[in-house]
């Protein structure tokens, strides 16, 4: 298939999808396809919640089209699809949004057709989960019939430096003749350039040990805070002093969420165990980070005690709610596991961010933000998300809101350690 004769589609316009669909749309017809009604229409208004792309460059994309309706997918002939892929409460992938996307191009699917799948997933996915559900709704036959590509995102939410184009794109297609159509369509649009792998597997690969080894990085230095924690010791003085060698790598400890670095590994561990094999090191890194929640809120307690002032009872300020600063995706966030442990304690929290969207709050995690902290109330302030917003506050003014005796607990490292009680 040549570039021209591309009909492209691009299925879930999220904090992966809209970006891409932007890109593409600036250059060649593109339908930006979602099954949340309320999306495309603000999206059709010319306004993205996700705050991933600015109104101004929304409308720059004078060759994309929104909807919501599968008919709109008729008339193309390569689909994108950027769905989400979670885990459940055990820990385990959860490919319904992936499946469900696969049945709706199904549907539509023609012969000559391509699926490309941009969403993240444990090697062999696409061809072993997905493709049969193509095969069965169209009554196609893959690789003869339909074809497909894996090109995994690599979107950074909030990060205005790092974005789709400028981000080498790792691509693959179920034959090399398809590997080269998929490689070719990125490749208009990227500038920082493609790598096209072998296979699809590789491709899937790829993408997954990318978060797992920033999972276990950062797994390594947040047991080595509550190492230091124990001994007296400052950990950031430890990392700035270790840092000044070329090649020590510049991971802080902090609360590991989002949709990739908490969720990733729980994809390559799931395929791992279906093929008979333990993965120790990985898991141990995830118990950690997933650990962490209840770690920094029992610190919190321990300091609150040694400055005698009363837990039961007491109210805490929380800063921030999004799974990573300055932007709203609240996906995956573990603050809400420090709330939750502190809660434990019978302590009244309230959460401040500037940047949620309360209803969303409210519907993910039963929790309502406070708009405007209350001055004086708290019996300690937890800087629990870097936003530029808490950063130009400064010591005095989020000390501000504690009681005359309060703990201040900066996990950020966005305040100078002489001006914070405690820190990881």
């Amino acid at each position: 298939m040549e570039l021209e004769q591309i009909k492209l589609a691009v299925i879930g316009l999220g904090y992966v999808g809209l970006p891409l669909a932007v890109e593409f749309g600036k250059h060649r017809p593109v339908m930006g396809f979602d099954i949340n009604q309320p999306r495309i229409d603000a999206l059709n208004a010319g306004r993205d919640a996700t705050l991933e792309v600015d109104d101004a460059e929304l409308a720059s994309a004078t060759l994309l089209t929104f909807s919501a309706d599968p008919e709109a997918l008729n008339d193309c002939n390569v689909y994108i699809v950027t769905v989400p892929t979670p885990i459940d409460e055990h820990k385990r992938p959860d490919l319904t949004p992936l499946i469900k996307a696969s049945e709706t191009i199904g549907k539509t699917l023609k012969k000559g057709d391509i699926v490309i799948y941009e969403s993240t997933v444990y090697p062999g996915a696409t061809e072993e989960d997905c493709v049969p559900v193509l095969e069965q709704v169209s009554g196609l036959v893959y690789n003869k019939d339909f074809f497909a590509g894996y090109s995994p995102e690599r979107i950074n939410p909030g990060d205005k430096e790092h974005r789709v184009t400028t981000i080498t794109k790792v691509t693959s297609g179920s034959t090399p003749a398809i590997a080269e159509t998929v490689d070719s369509l990125y490749r208009s649009i990227i500038t920082a350039g493609t790598h096209k792998t072998s296979s699809i597997r590789v491709a899937e690969a790829a993408k997954v040990i990318e978060n797992t080894q920033r999972d276990l990085n950062i797994a390594l230095v947040n047991e080595l805070s509550m190492i230091f924690s124990r001994m007296g010791i400052d950990t950031e003085a430890v990392l700035q002093a270790a840092g000044t060698k070329w090649n020590f790598l510049p991971f802080r400890p902090g609360l590991v969420g989002g949709h990739c670095i908490g969720v990733d590994p729980y994809y390559l561990t799931h395929k791992a165990q279906a093929i008979g094999y333990h993965p120790e090191i990985i898991l141990s890194g995830r118990r950690i980070n997933d650990g962490m929640g209840r770690h920094v809120a029992s610190e919190l307690v321990k300091a609150m005690l040694n400055r005698c002032i009363q837990v039961n009872g007491a109210r805490v300020l929380v800063m921030g709610l999004t799974f990573k600063e300055n932007c709203p995706d609240l996906r995956n966030t573990r603050v809400v596991d420090v709330v939750r442990e502190l809660q434990e304690y019978n302590i009244k929290v309230d959460v401040h961010d500037p940047w949620i969207n309360p209803a969303e709050s409210e519907h993910e995690y039963g929790i309502t933000p406070v708009a405007r902290p209350e001055q004086g109330a708290y019996d300690a302030i937890l800087l629990a998300v870097g936003h530029n917003q808490f950063k130009a506050m400064g010591a005095q003014d989020i000390r501000g809101y504690g009681k005359p005796e309060h703990i201040l607990y900066d996990l950020k490292y966005i305040l100078p350690k002489e001006e914070v009680d405690l820190r990881l």
